[in-house]
C-alpha cells in the first residue's frame, strides 16, 4: 500500500516496490497524462535556491514523487519518515521486470537509435518507441515545440524522458499540458536508459547496497560530476537543518 509523507517541499509517495510499480502502471492506463518525478540530492539542493521560480514551479505541479536517494532516505529517518527510497533507474527496471503489463507501450525522448536497440533487445517482451530528439533541444525553441507535440501526439502508455534536470521536467510538464486527455504516464529518470540499455555501466550492487552509487559515478564522470557531489550536495545538510529547525522538514 502506497502513502504520501511531505519532506522537505515535496510529497513523496512511498510503498513497497510492488505497490509503486502499480501505481505506476495506474497510472500509465489512467484517463489524464500524469507527471512523475524523482527527487534526489541534486534536484533539492537546486529547487531551493539555484532554479528560476518558474522551473521550481514546473517541478512541484508533478503529480508524483518517488524517492531517489539514499541519503535523502536517510534524512527522512531523522525526521520519522521512510521515503522508500530507490533510483529512477531500478524505478524503471521494476515496471520492466513486473508481470502482466506487457501491452504497455513504452516512449522515449533524450536516448539514441543505439540504446532504443539495445533496450528492445535487452527486454523483447515490450514495445518500445522512440522520439527523435535533437541533441541540443532547448526549452521554447522550434525545435523543442515541435519535439513536444511529437511526443503527446505518441500512442505510448509510458514516456521516459531523459533529457537531464531540469530540461526533461520542463519537456515533461509540456508533454502533459499539450497531450491533454489522452492519458498515460511520464517518468522523468535521467540516465535510466543509458544503464538499462548497458551504455553506461551501474556501480557494482554491492557499492548500490552501501548506497555509493553516486560515487561510483562520480569516479567514471570526475570533470562533469564533481561539483555536483563535491559542492552542491553537501547543501542538502545544511536544508535539511533549516527546515527542521523551521519545522517544515
Amino acid at each position: 500500500m502506497t502513502h504520501v509523507h511531505p519532506f522537505l517541499g515535496i510529497s513523496f509517495s512511498c510503498g513497497p516496490i510492488d505497490d509503486i510499480v502499480q501505481l505506476i502502471v495506474d497510472a500509465a492506463r489512467g484517463d489524464r497524462t500524469r507527471m512523475l518525478v524523482t527527487p534526489n540530492v541534486h534536484h533539492v539542493v537546486a529547487l531551493d535556491r539555484q532554479l528560476p521560480p518558474e522551473t521550481v514551479a514546473t517541478y512541484l505541479s508533478a503529480d508524483l514523487f518517488l524517492c531517489d536517494s539514499k541519503v535523502l532516505g536517510r534524512l527522512g529517518r531523522w525526521s520519522g519518515l521512510a521515503l522508500t527510497p530507490r533510483t529512477g533507474t531500478d524505478r524503471v527496471a521494476d515496471v520492466l521486470a513486473a508481470p502482466g503489463n506487457r501491452d504497455l507501450v513504452i516512449a522515449m525522448a533524450g536516448p539514441s537509435q543505439v540504446q532504443a536497440e539495445a533496450m528492445a533487445s535487452r527486454f523483447p517482451d515490450w514495445r518500445f518507441q522512440l522520439i527523435e530528439t535533437p541533441a541540443r533541444l532547448v526549452p521554447g525553441t522550434e525545435e523543442w515545440r515541435k519535439t513536444v507535440a511529437m511526443a503527446a501526439e505518441g500512442d505510448w502508455q509510458i514516456l521516459l524522458s531523459c533529457l537531464s534536470f531540469p530540461k526533461q521536467e520542463l519537456f515533461a510538464a509540456d508533454v502533459r499540458a499539450a497531450r491533454q486527455n489522452k492519458g498515460g504516464v511520464i517518468l522523468c529518470v535521467g540516465a535510466a536508459v543509458d544503464f538499462l540499455s548497458g551504455t553506461l555501466p551501474r556501480a557494482p550492487d554491492g557499492w548500490q547496497r552501501l548506497g555509493l552509487e553516486w560515487l561510483h559515478r562520480l569516479l567514471s564522470e570526475p570533470r562533469r560530476l564533481w561539483r555536483r557531489y563535491l559542492v552542491d550536495g553537501p547543501k542538502v545538510f545544511l536544508i535539511y537543518l533549516r527546515q527542521r529547525r523551521s519545522g517544515s522538514s
